[in-house]
């Protein structure tokens, strides 16, 4: 196994153990985050050989052949590790035509860990769980974590409104959300959205969240099949270089500030109140070929958040995984400082 994809023997030592981390038989509780058109092979393979999780995204793919040739080298990059798939249900009329067949692809190919989001997934979960397979159930509201929670899921992923990508229209921020979540679910609990820096892993894991998502500060890896022109501006992107727009239309996506978001933009405070009035520019096909593909940053609309502020370079995966944990061991290490007396009280 080359470093590209991540070795065993480069794995970090795993210094925190949650639920979280036994349910998925992972050495770290960190997952990746299902990246449109970027969800591929290596960069899952990379995941799961630095000890986290990540999940193919079958919608990523242009066929259910090209998803059983990625299920495929997935396998043998992992050297037969297991890793996750993606399972997105769309709210939109035969949206989910292809959901049920990626997941008896996914089944037979001997998958049995997955993550499913949008709305209604008991029947998927009933699925998986009859092939003996564990779901982590992602949602931005606790109404849908617990209706989530209520199908069967065998843990939830709560994010907040700093992710990348689509937060939900529950904008609520992601270390409120977490709290909250401890009180009101009882399955493993994993939180996403702005989580960048181990200080942040230690914070949740001190919180008594079961792990951390990690999306935008993963794209500047080298496993990331994306153009090194596009990888090099997020290198130098801060806290500001994100918008999120789409809101009018109750479909609120967190991208790179570019020149196609600014027109998004431009044309939601014209009036635009349907996807009809945008035209081509939320086709998410430009922003794989031109965006991804080319290295042209400023076409398509790149799902990021804010979180890409931590990211300095370009490195492998397992690298930035190391990174963050031992940031977040540093973290908990440094509360010697906190003078800790004991109030008899609630807490």
């Amino acid at each position: 196994m080359t470093a590209s994809t991540g070795s065993a023997a480069a794995q970090p030592p795993a210094p925190f153990a949650t639920r979280l981390t036994r349910l998925f038989g992972i050495a770290h509780p960190l997952l990746g985050g299902g990246l449109m058109w970027l969800s591929r092979p290596r960069y899952v393979a990379a995941l799961v050989n630095a000890g986290c999780m990540g999940f193919l995204t079958p919608r990523s793919f242009d066929s259910p052949d090209a998803f059983g040739e990625a299920l495929v080298q997935c396998r043998v990059l992992t050297g037969g590790r297991p890793f996750g798939v993606n399972l997105t249900l769309a709210s939109r009329p035969g949206g989910n035509d292809g959901v049920v067949t990626a997941l008896e692809q996914a089944l037979a190919h001997g998958v049995r860990h997955f993550e499913t989001a949008g709305q209604g997934p008991g029947e998927l979960i009933a699925r998986i769980h009859e092939a003996g397979g564990v779901v982590i159930h992602k949602a931005s509201s606790l109404r849908h974590a617990l209706a989530a929670e209520r199908d069967g899921a065998d843990a939830v992923a709560l994010v907040g409104m700093e992710e990348g990508g689509h937060p939900g229209a529950n904008e609520l921020p992601t270390m409120l959300l977490g709290a909250l979540a401890l009180d009101r679910l009882r399955v493993p609990v994993a939180v996403g959205g702005g989580i960048g820096h181990g200080r942040q892993l230690a914070a949740l894991l001190a919180m008594g969240v079961d792990g951390a998502v990690c999306g935008s500060r993963l794209l500047v890896c080298e496993e990331i099949e994306a153009h090194d022109a596009y990888k090099r501006h997020l290198v130098g992107c801060d806290e500001h270089a994100t918008v999120a727009v789409l809101r009018t239309l109750g479909n609120t996506l967190c991208v790179l500030r570019n020149a196609t978001a600014e027109l998004v933009a431009a044309r939601e405070r014209a009036g635009a109140r349907d996807y009809a009035a945008f035209g081509d520019l939320l086709d998410s096909r430009i922003t794989r070929d031109r965006c991804y593909g080319e290295g042209d940053w400023q076409r398509g609309m790149a799902s990021l958040g804010p979180a890409i502020a931590f990211a300095d370079r370009i490195e492998p995966l397992a690298d930035i995984v190391a990174t963050l944990l031992a940031q977040a061991s540093a973290a908990l290490d440094g509360l010697d400082h906190v003078r800790r007396t004991p109030l008899g009280g609630r807490p």
